[in-house]
């Protein structure tokens, strides 16, 4: 059975649809259902008078090529991470201490030393907020769209707002033969055998701006991307004998509908099997090209080698790769109960030694000055701490995040809370401004306009602004 890309039911092809897919759809990446062909053909549409067209007014000169986002699917607990409060009360103040930064008079948690070397490159966010406390679906979707609608949890929808990648990679494509943005190692479920939360898919914009899903575990002996490969037993008969199916069908086509609809398939499938058998994207997704040592600083764990094969995408070209860090919305930095455990057993180190690693290899590739390496949740977790094994609920009126690279300021610390960290106590900012501040970065106009599948418009953030002071 094949798990690279998931159905939003949950299916996945078996092996012999695989082997007629591939003859009928090029390898058929299937991005949500669609096969590449049609992937390449929607992508040329939305740049030549498709409704799912960007307005002409939406482009910048960028400041950023690529972004990988680390969403940390739960809430991270900023209290015991980037926003520490030792001088709080007991029952406030957490059992983790606050170390020196590479950033004279910043302090973190003793649980992200790596991290800690860092923050004279990052920005940090201390004064975030939004409108929901309950649902995990909302709080993900108003963080990754700026689109805070309220409580309105549920799965994702055709009407949601598109998440960054898939305007980014629409509106930007990248210039090599690549895949454009791909999100791993999990389709977040809200909840333990609940829908796929929302913000992570492109919307309104049509599923065939999904992004491509990678669910196999990076971090098993035998993981591989056979269908980007072909497969193995792919011989150059059997490309011919595509090619020649291929011709056959745009015959067909051309008595059909007309040799301009042959002529264009023709194109696309052309171009789709650049991309499946490049050795871009093949080379992107060998991880066993990488020395030990690498893979070991980055984390033997399913969420370390994700990091690593995100870098390497964005290596190899892809303009965005995004993390969720949770199988459900419940399973790892969701931590109402034994939130201490958990963040020094396993989040915290875990999450400390990819994200610095990636940090390292980018600035040693001369990558991170064009790459935005955002670190963020769903909301934070409350200042008091409760009688579940000493965890925190959730909080939304008050948590933090990182950015670093990509155009963002180095060694700023923006906003602050108050004393136990429950309100911001100056320069509040929400999802909205964050994920306008982004685009603003990758060239794109937060403002600008864009078309559903109808036709009709939508600004690409519906509420927030750029925010300058964290630029550099």
């Amino acid at each position: 059975m094949l798990n690279l890309v998931q159905t939003r039911n949950g299916l996945t092809p078996s092996t012999a649809d695989l082997s007629r897919r591939h003859l009928l759809q090029v390898g058929g990446l299937g991005l949500m259902g669609l096969s590449l062909p049609k992937l390449l053909a929607a992508e040329q549409a939305a740049g030549s008078g498709d409704p799912r067209r960007s307005s002409g007014k939406g482009r910048l000169s960028p400041r950023a090529d690529h972004c990988i986002v680390l969403f940390l699917d739960g809430g991270p607990s900023h209290l015991d991470m980037w926003d520490m409060k030792p001088d709080a009360a007991d029952g406030i103040r957490g059992e983790f201490q606050p170390i020196a930064t590479s950033l004279p008079g910043y302090q973190v948690s003793d649980q992200m030393p790596k991290l800690a070397r860092h923050m004279h490159q990052a920005t940090v966010v201390r004064s975030m907020h939004h409108g929901v406390n309950n649902a995990h679906a909302a709080a993900v979707y108003a963080a990754m769209t700026g689109h805070d609608r309220g409580e309105i949890g549920g799965g994702t929808r055709p009407t949601d707002y598109p998440s960054p990648g898939c305007v980014l990679s629409m509106v930007r494509p990248p210039d090599r033969a690549i895949v454009p943005q791909v999100h791993l190692p999990y389709i977040t479920a809200e909840g333990a055998g609940g829908p796929p939360q929302p913000g992570f898919f492109a919307g309104i914009l049509g599923r065939a701006k999904d992004p491509l899903f990678v669910l196999r575990d990076p971090n098993s002996p035998d993981f591989a991307i056979p269908e980007l490969t072909l497969l193995a037993d792919v011989s150059t008969e059997r490309l011919a004998m595509r090619r020649a199916l291929f011709q056959e069908v745009d015959r067909q086509l051309s008595q059909q509908a007309g040799p301009n609809i042959a002529d264009g398939m023709t194109g696309f499938q052309q171009r789709a099997l650049q991309l499946l058998t490049s050795e871009n994207t093949q080379r992107a997704f060998r991880l066993s090209d990488e020395p030990d040592s690498v893979r070991d600083s980055y984390g033997r764990n399913i969420y370390g080698q994700s990091t690593l094969l995100a870098r390497r995408l964005i290596e190899a070209g892809t303009r965005m790769v995004t993390l969720s860090w949770a199988p459900d919305a419940n399973a790892t930095w969701d931590t109402h109960g034994s939130n201490f455990k958990k963040l020094k057993g396993t989040l915290l180190p875990q999450l400390d030694a990819a994200c610095s690693s990636l940090l390292a290899d980018l600035e040693a590739r001369g990558l991170l000055e064009r790459t935005i390496v955002a670190v963020f949740g769903d909301f934070g977790r409350t200042p008091k701490i409760n009688a579940a094994d000493a965890g925190r609920d959730h909080w939304n009126y008050c948590y933090s995040l990182m950015l670093l690279g990509g155009g963002f300021a180095k060694g700023k610390i923006y906003g602050s809370s108050d004393k136990i960290g429950a309100f911001p106590a100056s320069d509040p900012l929400i999802p909205g401004d964050i994920i306008s501040t982004i685009y603003h970065c990758l060239g794109l106009r937060h403002d600008m306009e864009i078309h559903d599948l109808s036709n009709r418009p939508y600004r690409l953030v519906p509420t927030g602004d750029v925010v300058e002071a964290l630029l550099a």
